[in-house]
């Protein structure tokens, strides 16, 4: 499918390296926030909350997206094995930017700069959420490209057309063994990939939700049934994961996205079934 090795540096300006990671990440929450402000006008609300809203969002995404990664405990990659011994490099973006980033702790971060914004800004923080919600799986979708320039979020070998090479310097675990697995005829799971299409999914998804059943939703619904969908993609993609942070086995993002999925359907169903407001 992709028969060479990007190059995660897009471009140059002097000594400073602009990736293709970062660009991704940007245009992703561009895009949603655009599509946000046409929602938050067919609402009926004011779309300048979006934008107002958007770089408290980033920036507390970055830094939880950045704590996740920096505990947890890969099995092949920096973790807190190594930070704990090297707190700098936490910080250290001019090392070719900060490498390593979680999606959960950018969700939690991203909740709590909306939460903040709402409280400052004395508006209902649920019926936010849920506009947040709805496009945020499109920005996924699109930042996930960034892991193919890195080329990281790969699984396992395949023979399917579609799959990825990966050079040597991006192989891990037994993969880096070139004798059974040359690098120019050795392909690999496009993981990424398979969440990027999933994530376009889900946003399907949530649009036609949003409006087949605008009149039954309550605030905070939209907000439950992204904790339904996006952890269900985590629990299919992280079969292809050989490089996985696990726990008794198990892949931790595959436990969360199960106590995610467990606590957001009851939460619907209690809402809807026996609360009545």
């Amino acid at each position: 499918m992709f028969p060479f090795f990007p190059d995660p540096i897009a471009f140059r300006i002097g000594p400073l390296a602009i990736r293709w990671y970062g660009l991704l990440l940007a245009l992703g929450a561009l895009v949603a926030a655009l599509i946000a402000e046409r929602e938050a006008r067919r609402r009926g609300d004011n779309p300048d909350h979006v934008w107002n809203a958007l770089s408290l969002c980033i920036i507390l995404g970055i830094i939880g997206a950045r704590l996740y990664h920096v505990f947890s405990s890969p099995a092949e990659g920096l973790g807190w094995s190594y930070y704990r011994q090297h707190p700098i490099d936490i910080i250290a973006f001019w090392k070719g930017g900060l490498q390593g980033l979680g999606i959960y702790g950018a969700v939690a971060g991203g909740i709590l700069g909306l939460f903040i914004y709402t409280r400052i800004a004395k508006l209902n923080f649920l019926h936010w959420a849920d506009l947040g919600a709805m496009v945020l799986p499109l920005a996924q979708a699109i930042g996930r490209w960034g892991n193919f320039f890195n080329q990281e979020l790969y699984g396992y070998p395949t023979t399917l057309p579609w799959g990825i090479k990966i050079d040597a310097a991006h192989r891990y675990g037994p993969f880096t063994d070139l004798s059974k697995y040359p690098v120019e005829t050795t392909l690999f799971h496009p993981t990424f990939l398979y969440e990027s299409i999933l994530c376009l999914i889900a946003f399907g998804i949530m649009m036609w939700v949003s409006r087949r059943f605008s009149g039954r939703l309550k605030d905070g619904d939209l907000l439950l049934l992204y904790f339904i969908l996006y952890p269900l993609i985590r629990i299919i993609t992280e079969f292809q994961r050989p490089d996985a942070w696990r726990a008794w086995g198990i892949p931790v993002a595959q436990l969360i996205s199960a106590g995610c999925i467990v606590l957001a359907s009851a939460l619907l169903i209690y809402r809807h079934a026996f609360r009545r407001d």
